[in-house]
């Protein structure tokens, strides 16, 4: 299993809704960048994802399951991109700040310190576990 970050400005899709999408879960589309695209072709069913609010709030607020691999973004008129499709499964506990982020050496590593503007990105299995008991703090 690998683990990954998902950003989404809360006002376009939110936790709640990501929440009340049930068991069919949602498509995560709509990502435009390369890079971000390449993650989520390499995601798998199975993986878990961070799901993080951009601009509005800039915390991880829940988790989610990826439930269906990578498929062509209905959103995307040229046929290039992909979309995966994730189902909530819990809300955090304590939402974790990005300020926190950043002030947690171990973890200034990641591409959401480094490459801020990365919409889907991968997490390694031990910042994994150093950002679930950030949570329960």
């Amino acid at each position: 299993m690998q683990y990954w970050l998902l950003k989404s400005e809360p006002d376009v899709w939110s936790i709640d809704q990501q929440k009340k999408s049930g068991s069919k879960g949602a498509a995560w589309d709509g990502v435009r960048n390369y890079q971000a695209a390449k993650n989520l072709k390499n995601m798998k069913k199975g993986d878990q994802c961070f799901f993080y609010h951009s601009n509005i709030g800039k915390e991880i607020v829940g988790i989610v399951d990826v439930i269906k691999e990578a498929y062509l973004d209905k959103t995307d008129q040229t046929g290039r991109f992909v979309a995966v499709t994730v189902k909530f499964i819990k809300k955090l506990d304590k939402p974790v700040t990005l300020e926190k982020i950043k002030k947690n050496k171990e973890l200034s590593h990641l591409s959401l310190i480094k490459q801020s503007r990365l919409s889907v990105m991968p997490i390694d299995s031990k910042s994994w576990k150093i950002l679930n008991k950030m949570s329960k703090l």
